[in-house]
């Protein structure tokens, strides 16, 4: 079944880039908000959750304080990968988090929401 591309926007509030990169880059941020628990060797991540699902995804690309793009292992599709992306406005100051994943037309809806809630626990843990 086809996969189509998903980006949603989140916006944050005004905070450290830094602070945000650590969240969406780092194996101890992204076990905050995104994973129970994340390890990485290399360009590797093993993320788990609840001790009983474990999916590997290999980081394919990032620019620090940017984005950093990640794709399953066990993913059929090549296309599909799963972005964070920064982007600040110099206007208000503040950050919007820009997230693309793939899915197929059936699970799309249950993947937007399982963001948003992923986001979520994201502006509490980190003050955004």
């Amino acid at each position: 079944m086809n996969k189509q591309k998903i980006t949603m926007e989140f916006q944050l509030k005004a905070g450290s880039s830094n602070a945000i990169w650590t969240l969406i880059s780092t194996p101890t941020g992204l076990s905050t908000w995104f994973a129970n628990h994340v390890d990485c060797h290399d360009k590797k991540y093993s993320f788990s959750w609840n001790k009983d699902y474990v999916r590997e995804a290999v980081l394919t690309h990032s620019k620090t304080n940017s984005y950093v793009r990640f794709r399953w292992t066990d993913e059929a599709d090549k296309r599909s990968y799963f972005e964070f992306r920064m982007v600040y406005n110099e206007l208000t100051r503040d950050f919007t988090l820009l997230i693309t994943d793939w899915a197929t037309a059936d699970e799309a809806e249950d993947i937007q929401d399982l963001w948003v809630s992923d986001v979520e626990k994201l502006r509490r843990v980190g003050g955004l």
